[in-house]
């Protein structure tokens, strides 16, 4: 049975477009929904279990808007690791929901860190690499479906340094970056000629229906798993995530899919400082991060946390995601750092809640505290961005108290 509560007392930071706070609010959620926002001096109805939030701060949860978790596990050793399917540079194919061990650390971890929701899936290995899912970070049951908001939820692609590393070392296409264009190009290419290709056997066998020449109906094209889910991204059903680091390949992404009118996300965005005007012209969102690992590889020369700051400071639209570092559990750290380095703090903190949904495409259901949305929100100890060492005391996802500090 859903429980119904009444969250009284805390300060409220609702995400909404006016960024309203209320202090001593209430929030009323039932069947797994906010039912109403009430302030101090409304009364709470009867046949809700009144949780006192005196002295906390409620946000919605946090919205990780790019990750690898559930499928980047190597808790239980190489054999949870299916974050990369390193066999052909383009598998459009490949779905994040069929690999996702929701008994993960970080489904635990992500509700003890305030993080409800998550888009995750493959890596970046391939040019093409695969479906991503958006997801919760817990339900009753231990089945995927129970967690999933949305599948697909993006095409991920990847630009740079990974597929050229992975591909180019055994003397295989792409070696370079122009090889990485060009099967990006020809994966899209090779879809629209098979669109046409069905089209044709349509218009054909409709004809020869119409003229009861039923034996001049032409033999039904094979089907191509690639190439279906590559026309659901030309016909803008899925957005395209395409993983870039260096300035020169975020303007390549932005020029493949003006060519294919696909709809973009840019992620890491690590060098967007760099174009910060040239995003916002293009109107291109970044979801930036993890701007907390080192120095690993060339492409991450120049990683700083001021780029959150300075792309919005230039108009474009921000996310704050984790890939897989830091771990869900220290997911706050990230925005944190964002405002150490000049991003104003209700920025940041809509850039891993209704900004980071938006961006995602569930906007309207999770990421802001309002009438009708998923009951998605975190009872914390104090301003987790404004104070680095709040704590989480509960978690709601759907309505149900997915942590509790004990």
């Amino acid at each position: 049975m859903t429980m119904a509560y009444a969250i009284k007392n805390g300060t409220l930071y609702t995400c909404d477009k006016s960024n309203t706070v209320i202090d001593h609010g209430t929030l009323l959620i039932k069947d797994g929904k906010i039912e109403a926002i009430l302030t101090q001096d409304k009364p709470i109805p009867e046949g809700y279990e009144v949780i006192n939030a005196e002295g906390k701060t409620i946000i919605p949860g946090f919205v990780n808007s790019h990750t690898h978790e559930g499928i980047y596990d190597a808790s239980f050793g190489d054999m949870g690791v299916d974050v990369n399917e390193m066999t052909n540079p383009s598998t459009p194919m490949v779905r994040a929901i069929d690999a996702i061990n929701t008994e993960g650390p970080n489904f635990v971890e992500g509700v003890k860190g305030g993080v409800t929701t998550i888009n995750t899936g493959p890596g970046s290995a391939n040019v093409i690499g695969g479906q991503f899912a958006l997801l919760k970070t817990w339900a009753k049951s231990k089945a995927i479906e129970d967690y999933v908001i949305r599948a697909p939820s993006a095409m991920k692609a990847a630009l740079g340094e990974n597929p050229k590393r992975v591909y180019g070392a055994d003397k295989k296409t792409p070696g370079t970056r122009m090889g990485i264009a060009s099967v990006f190009r020809k994966a899209f290419v090779d879809a629209q000629a098979y669109e046409m290709k069905w089209k044709d056997y349509e218009t054909k066998k409709k004809a020869a229906e119409e003229k009861g020449e039923l034996d001049k109906i032409p033999a039904k094209p094979d089907r191509d798993l690639d190439k279906e889910v590559l026309l659901k991204v030309l016909n803008r059903e899925i957005p395209i995530h395409i993983h870039c680091h260096m300035h020169s390949d975020i303007v390549t992404a932005i020029r493949l899919c003006e060519e294919f009118n696909l709809k973009l996300m840019i992620v890491h965005g690590t060098e967007g400082h760099k174009i910060a005007d040239y995003l916002a012209k293009k109107h291109v969102p970044v979801s930036v991060g993890p701007s907390i690992v080192g120095f690993e590889k060339s492409e991450l020369k120049d990683i700083t946390f001021e780029t959150p700051a300075i792309l919005h400071k230039a108009g474009v639209k921000i996310s704050i995601q984790s890939d897989t570092f830091p771990r869900l559990l220290y997911f706050q750290m990230l925005p944190c750092m964002a405002v150490k380095c000049g991003l104003p703090v209700e920025i940041a903190l809509r850039a891993v809640t209704i900004d980071a949904a938006e961006m995602v495409g569930v906007g309207d259901r999770i990421g802001s505290l309002e009438q009708g949305k998923d009951a998605d929100l975190v009872i914390w100890s104090d301003h987790p961005i404004t104070n680095f060492y709040a704590n989480v005391e509960m978690t709601l996802v759907d309505g149900e108290i997915a942590y509790k500090k004990a």
